[in-house]
């Protein structure tokens, strides 16, 4: 993966990619491979078991959340800057769908992407609300309904939907009515993920001025929050709850990611500092590298 983002930065120094292709490639990410791998997971057979660990994640992921709200509260003030509002959100809210779902889907296969979609409801129905209202100020009935038309939580609908679908009716009917040509033609597309998403974060951190980014002290303490304070205070209280192991480890995982991209997004929406934001993204992204692998190890030496 970090070879690939090292790809993606080195397209963009020789024009390969521009800023436009950049986004015009994520929204790819976001708008079709990424739902195609979201309904990919959910086409297994009916398993109780399965369903069971996809509520147990949907559980521990609004406990995750509320754990990274009150620590970024905690932690960063009001008072002390006016980069407040952006802190914040990039300590709660991480890039689970770029750099979640390719590492999540390497440990755990599609039985992590499954339970991952429980986190990814809770995340989309949260940054579109909480999300949008921390980085504007502006609280809007729109952004609810905003979060339902994200096109990763319809496809959750329409994956759980024949997921379910499958404990009423014969599992050759769904199988037939899934049509294998359509299911190669989605599993092409969620093929691709890993690859664009690795690219589309090489090119992102590549129009950053790094130089620039590593001389601001408050970037390493967002850094800190968001890569290791969080996921470690999470992970540890998840060690005293006996539930799917499985389920435990995709929250944590998730909750490991660097900062969403989704903070740049909003900032150039609401007129706020995506300068700022862009580079606590890149430099997030940077130490992921290590500090991702070491909450993991982490996890499995306090399981």
């Amino acid at each position: 993966m970090f070879i690939i983002i090292l790809v993606g930065m080195l397209c963009y120094k020789i024009k390969l990619l521009t800023v436009s292709g950049t986004k015009e490639l994520s929204s790819i990410v976001l708008q079709i491979v990424n739902p195609a791998v979201i309904f990919a997971a959910y086409q297994r057979e009916f398993d109780m078991k399965l369903l069971n660990g996809l509520l147990i994640s949907l559980l521990l992921s609004i406990i995750a959340f509320a754990i990274a709200m009150i620590i970024s509260y905690f932690f960063i003030k009001k008072k002390e800057n006016v980069e407040c509002d952006i802190e914040r959100f990039c300590c709660v809210y991480s890039n689970c769908g770029f750099m979640g779902i390719p590492l999540i889907d390497a440990l755990l296969g599609s039985e992590g992407v499954f339970y991952l979609t429980a986190f990814l409801t809770v995340f989309n129905l949260l940054i579109w609300t909480h999300g949008v209202i921390q980085i504007s100020n502006i609280r809007s009935f729109k952004s609810i309904v905003s979060a339902f038309k994200s096109p990763s939580i319809i496809a959750i609908f329409a994956g759980l939907i024949s997921f379910l679908s499958r404990a009423i009716i014969p599992q050759e009917v769904t199988e037939k009515f899934t049509m294998s040509v359509f299911m190669k033609a989605v599993n092409y597309i969620s093929d691709m993920n890993t690859p664009l998403a690795m690219l589309v974060a090489g090119a992102t951190i590549a129009q950053v001025d790094i130089k620039s980014a590593v001389k601001k002290i408050r970037i390493y303490m967002v850094s800190f929050l968001r890569l290791i304070l969080i996921p470690v205070v999470i992970l540890v209280l998840f060690s005293f709850i006996d539930v799917n192991v499985n389920a435990k480890l995709t929250v944590i995982i998730a909750m490991t990611a660097p900062t969403a991209t989704m903070s740049t997004l909003f900032c150039l929406k609401y007129d706020k500092n995506y300068v700022y934001s862009s580079e606590i993204f890149a430099i997030t992204t940077l130490l992921s590298i290590v500090t991702m692998p070491f909450v993991i190890t982490v996890n499995s030496f306090i399981s």
